[in-house]
This record gives structure tokens, C-alpha cells and sequence, in this order.
């Protein structure tokens, strides 16, 4: 199932059988808001802090993802999942009480993809038949982490992204499990997986993930057209994660000076997410929980009901720490591409 450099064409392609997302009250306020699951109204969570509040929204998406799928949690067979926090608190934290085997993941905002990318080659393997993929993200969590306290107040440039408060998760199962559980409807099949390396620019900028990251995201859809012989005229959409609107830029100037023109046809999740006229969001969002939750609430649902036939999903991560941003070091960027497409 090999496919040029980086690439995986499945044979039998998995299928993704649920979707959950659970979204903080600002992405409730935003353009996708009636799409959610679950809108929280306290960011908190009920929570004595805001990384307890994040594990509360891995492990509500996830049972709920469970739920939707019509499985019980004890036919899941791996957890693919991961969040931004050191040691992966809010998943190890969070998904503690389902007693499911876990495989913790760190590709910075990219991880949702990883996480899918892992359950869906688990899945036609054979290793697998029924995962769980999810991630999740806290907006609190990650300045406490990353930047400044909340309380402290800092001034954010224009090219600062929102990191998003919320978590997604899908159930992915192999078609021999998926027609073992009775009549049930797939939402989509995952049908090729193209994995991103490590890319640097140099960029040393912390306030400005979106040209960070957007060499990466072009180098993994540049390797999947390469891998796949195909271009842009074979999606109907290609969706990045995190780039926001200055990332998105720079992904376009890339592409361009390669031949391909993804006017019209890219969209970019952290620009989705937000209103960027009425929220102070700057160049929009980013964060593991952001790709997660508008692929649950609104893509999935696009592609389940034939609207789009086919996606190219690459969500987009920032693989910084405050050790090495205060070393100096520069933020590389790595960008993971599932295809994603129609179940008839």
C-alpha cells in the first residue's frame, strides 16, 4: 500500500464512522457555532483549573464520538490521541477513566492528523479494527504554557492565531469490523495518508505560527501530489489546519511558484473557525483542538452528504517549547495530509 516517498493508498479503506466535537464558548460564538456537538458555556469546565477543563473536553468527545459511532467503549480497540501540554497531561489526565489502550501523540497542532493518519493504517492493517482518534486544545492552557499568564496581560500582533478551546474525535474501523456491527452508515472513508517531515525556515517568531508553519503544510500537499500523480483539479476542497490568514498567504505564494493555483479550492480551518471581523482573533486560529473541531462539525458532514467527493485534510503544527524558543532556537513546522472521502 506504499505510495511514492511518503504516501499510503489503502487497499480497503478504512471507514470513519463518528464525529464528536465539544467546543469552548468563544468557538460557540463564532461562524460554526450551531455545528457543535456540545458548546461549553464556562471555559472552565466546572474544573479546579484550566488543564483539568481540558481533559474534561477530551474525555466528553470522546465518549460522545463512542456513542455516535453505536459502539460500546469496550469495542474500541486503541486510542490514537494527544493535546499541546507537556507530558500530554490532558490526555493522559483525561482519557485515564476509559480504560482503552492509548497511544499518546505530539505533532503540535498537526497531531489530529497523525492521530487519524495512525488509526486508519491500524485499522487496514489489521492491528486495529476499531480506533479512536482525537485531540484536543485549551486556549488558557497554552498561553499558560507557551506564552504569557492570562492575568498578565501582553499586548498580541496581528499575526498571532487564537489557539482554540475544544477537542474532535472519530471513530475509525476497518470495513470487515464496520459490516460485523450491523446497518450502520459510514460518515467517510479514508482512502490515503500522505506523511510530513520536519521543515525549518528559520522563522523565530512564537508570535507567528502561521509563517511557521506554512512551508510544512506546502511541502506534505506538494509530496502528496507527487506521491498520488494527481493535483489540485482532484479535490474538491484542501484544508490546512492552523495557518490563519498570514499563512495562508504564504502557502498560496508556495504552491503558485510550483504550478498550482489553490484559489478557490483551499480553505483554512483557523480562519473558519472564527469571525475574524467580530472576534479578536487576529489572524485567526490555531491549536490541536482547532482542525480537530471543524472536522467534525463541518467537513465530515460535507463529505458524508456527497457535498464534497473528496478532501485533503493537513493540519499544521508548530514544533516549538518555551526551552527551545528561549534558546533561540528557530520553530520548525510539520503538516500530516489525510484524503478524505465520499462512502457511498
Amino acid at each position: 500500500m506504499q505510495k511514492g516517498k511518503a504516501s499510503i493508498q489503502f487497499e480497503d479503506s478504512p471507514y470513519i464512522t463518528s464525529a464528536a466535537s465539544v467546543a469552548g464558548t468563544k468557538e460557540g460564538e463564532g461562524p460554526l457555532g450551531a455545528l457543535f456537538d456540545v458548546t461549553e458555556q464556562d471555559d472552565m469546565m466546572g474544573q479546579e483549573n484550566w488543564e483539568a477543563a481540558e481533559s474534561s473536553l477530551q474525555k466528553k468527545a470522546a465518549r460522545l464520538a463512542v456513542e455516535k459511532a453505536g459502539l460500546d467503549q469496550g469495542k474500541i480497540r486503541y486510542l490514537f490521541a494527544g493535546d499541546l501540554l507537556g507530558q500530554l497531561i490532558a490526555t493522559s489526565f483525561g482519557l485515564m477513566e476509559l480504560d482503552i489502550p492509548l497511544f499518546g501523540l505530539y505533532g503540535a497542532c498537526s497531531t489530529m492528523g497523525e492521530a487519524m493518519s495512525l488509526a486508519a493504517m491500524a485499522a487496514a492493517a489489521g492491528y486495529g479494527d476499531r480506533n479512536l482518534a482525537l485531540a484536543s486544545s485549551h486556549f488558557a492552557t497554552a498561553e499558560k504554557q507557551f506564552r504569557f499568564p492570562l492575568a498578565y496581560g501582553n499586548q498580541r500582533p496581528y499575526s498571532a492565531t487564537w489557539t482554540a478551546t475544544g477537542c474532535g474525535a472519530v471513530v475509525i474501523e476497518n470495513k470487515a469490523a464496520f459490516l460485523r456491527s450491523g446497518e450502520r452508515k459510514p460518515m467517510a472513508k479514508i482512502t490515503g495518508i500522505t506523511t510530513g517531515k520536519i521543515v525549518d525556515f528559520g522563522l523565530k517568531d512564537s508570535m507567528n505560527m502561521g509563517a511557521a508553519m506554512a512551508p510544512a503544510a506546502f511541502h506534505t500537499i506538494w509530496q502528496n501530489f507527487q506521491d498520488f500523480g494527481w493535483d489540485e483539479r482532484q479535490f474538491d476542497r484542501i484544508i490546512t489546519g492552523d495557518l490563519g490568514t498570514v499563512g495562508q498567504t504564504i502557502l498560496l505564494d508556495l504552491l503558485r511558484k510550483e504550478g498550482y493555483d489553490l484559489t478557490g479550492i483551499h480553505m483554512d480551518c483557523g480562519i473558519e473557525l472564527y469571525d475574524g471581523e467580530k472576534q479578536d482573533t487576529h489572524a485567526g486560529g490555531s491549536g490541536c483542538g482547532c482542525s480537530a473541531i471543524t472536522l467534525c462539525a463541518m467537513i465530515l458532514p460535507k463529505i458524508q452528504e456527497g457535498i464534497w467527493r473528496r478532501v485533503l485534510f493537513v493540519p499544521t503544527g508548530a514544533l516549538l517549547s518555551t526551552v527551545s524558543y528561549n534558546e533561540g532556537r528557530s520553530v520548525p513546522g510539520i503538516a500530516h495530509g489525510v484524503v478524505i472521502e465520499h462512502a457511498e
